[in-house]
C-alpha cells in the first residue's frame, strides 16, 4: 500500500470512500510502472481491478492546471466507455480534472462542444476518436498517455490499423498501456508492433483470491427456464443470464415474464438510451434477471451481480471465463451456474478440466440448492414362496 500513500490527496480520499483495503495483484504490478512512464501490456482475469490499475496512476500524472487533453482511453464498446468515465469521475472528485466521452452513435456536435472546454481525459471508441482527429478537433501532440482497454476485443474488431494510426498522431515520448483479461500470442504480437519496448505483466488465476463457486444443474431443455424461476424466488438474486443466439433473447424473456420473473434484455443493436435504461433498472434491482449474449455484455461492470447463469453453454473456454467474471468482482462472493442437458454435461466437464475448475453438481430441492445425489436403482426383492 506504499504506492497509495504517495498518491495525491484526492485519490487517497476517493480510495478510502470506496472502502478498498488493499491493491489487487495487477494493481501492485502495473501502477508503479505506469507512474514511471513505462509502456506495459497487462493481462489479468476479469474482475481483478484492471480499470483502477491504469486510472489511478493516470490521474496522478495529470496536471489539472493545464487545460489540455493529457490522456486518451480507448475501449471497444459504448458501455465500457461509459463505465470507465464513471470510474474516472469518481476517483477524480475534487481534483478539477475533467473527462469527456467520445463514442459513435452519439451527437458529434455536442462532443465537439465538449472538446472546446479542453478536458484532461478523453475516453472513446477508436472510430469516433479517429474521426475527430482527422477533423482536427483533438490535438494529439498534447496527449501523454494512451490506454487500450480490452485490447483483445479492439484487435478482434479489426481496429488494429485505427489504433496504429491514432498512435502515429502523438509525439514519441507518449506512454502506451494495454489491458485485457486475455492476451493471446496474436494479441501480444500486435501490441508489440505498436509498442516494441512494452513490458508484459501477467496475473494468473492462482494469484487471484476468488470467492466464486461454480455449479451446474442437469435438466431437460424445457425445464431450464423453470430452474431460473425457482432460483430467483428462493433468494436475493441479481443474475446475468447468457445465451448464444441473440434471436432467442426476446422469446426467453417473454417466457420468464410469464413465470413472474422481473426480466430485462440487453440487445447489442438497441439504441443507446434503451440499453442505458435497462442497465440502470438492473443496477437498481428493478430487474432481477438480465438476458444477454457475449457481444452485448462484453465489458459490463455491474456491482453485486450475485449469479452468472449459462442458459446456453459457451462454445469456448475464453467465453466461460469472460462471462463468469461478471460476478465475484474485486473479491466479492458470487455464483456461476450452468444449466445443461445430459448431452451438454460432458462439454461442461471438458471446459472445467481445461480451466482447472471444480464444478459441483446441484439440484433444487424444497427451495434450496443441494448436492445432487447419485441415482441408485431400486432392487426388487423376490418374496419367498410359502411351501
Amino acid at each position: 500500500m506504499t504506492v497509495m500513500k504517495e498518491m495525491k490527496e484526492f485519490i487517497q480520499k476517493s480510495w478510502e470512500k470506496a472502502k478498498f483495503e488493499k491493491l489487487t495483484p495487477i494493481q501492485e504490478k502495473a501502477i508503479p510502472q505506469i507512474l514511471e512512464g513505462k509502456d506495459i501490456i497487462a493481462e489479468s482475469p476479469t474482475g481483478t481491478g484492471k480499470t483502477l490499475a491504469y486510472v489511478l496512476p493516470m490521474l496522478q500524472k495529470i496536471d489539472a492546471e493545464k487545460s489540455a487533453p493529457q490522456a486518451l482511453i480507448l475501449a471497444p464498446t459504448r458501455e465500457l466507455v461509459m463505465q470507465i468515465h464513471m470510474e474516472v469521475q469518481k476517483f477524480a472528485e475534487g481534483s478539477g480534472i475533467q473527462a469527456v466521452t467520445l463514442i459513435g452513435g452519439a451527437d458529434m456536435k455536442r462532443q465537439i462542444e465538449r472538446l472546446k472546454k479542453r478536458p484532461h481525459v478523453l475516453i472513446g471508441s477508436p472510430g469516433r476518436v479517429q474521426e475527430l482527429i482527422k477533423m482536427k478537433k483533438i490535438k494529439m501532440h498534447e496527449v501523454k498517455t494512451i490506454v487500450f482497454d480490452e485490447v483483445d476485443q479492439l484487435i478482434k474488431a479489426n481496429m488494429t490499423q485505427s489504433l496504429k494510426d491514432i498512435v502515429k498522431t502523438t509525439l514519441r515520448d507518449r506512454q502506451l498501456v494495454f489491458f485485457s483479461a486475455t492476451i493471446s500470442p496474436n494479441v501480444e504480437q500486435v501490441t508489440k508492433e505498436i509498442a516494441p519496448e512494452a513490458t508484459v505483466e501477467r496475473i494468473s488465476k492462482s494469484e487471484v483470491v476468488t470467492n466464486v463457486e461454480h455449479l451446474y444443474i442437469v435438466s431437460e431443455l424445457r425445464h431450464k427456464l423453470d430452474n431460473i424461476r425457482k432460483l430467483v424466488h428462493m433468494e436475493q438474486v441479481k443474475a446475468l443470464v447468457f445465451l448464444n443466439d441473440a434471436y432467442k433473447l426476446d422469446d426467453m424473456a417473454s417466457k420468464l415474464k410469464f413465470r413472474k420473473v422481473r426480466v430485462g434484455v440487453l440487445h447489442s443493436d438497441a439504441r443507446k438510451q434503451e440499453r442505458a435504461a435497462t442497465l440502470t433498472a438492473f443496477r437498481q434491482g428493478k430487474i432481477q434477471v438480465l438476458l444477454a449474449t457475449d457481444i452485448a455484455a462484453r465489458g459490463l461492470d455491474i456491482d453485486d451481480v450475485t449469479h452468472v447463469i449459462h442458459l446456453d453453454l459457451p462454445e469456448l473456454a475464453e467465453q466461460y471465463v469472460h462471462r463468469s467474471g461478471r460476478t465475484g468482482r474485486m473479491g466479492k462472493a458470487g455464483t456461476v451456474l450452468s444449466l445443461v442437458t445430459e448431452n451438454e454435461e460432458k462439454r461442461l466437464m471438458a471446459l472445467a478440466r481445461k480451466l482447472n475448475l471444480d464444478v459441483a453438481k446441484k439440484e433444487i430441492f424444497e427451495g434450496t440448492l443441494v448436492d445432487k445425489k447419485p441415482f441408485v436403482p431400486r432392487v426388487k426383492v423376490k418374496k419367498k414362496k410359502m411351501k
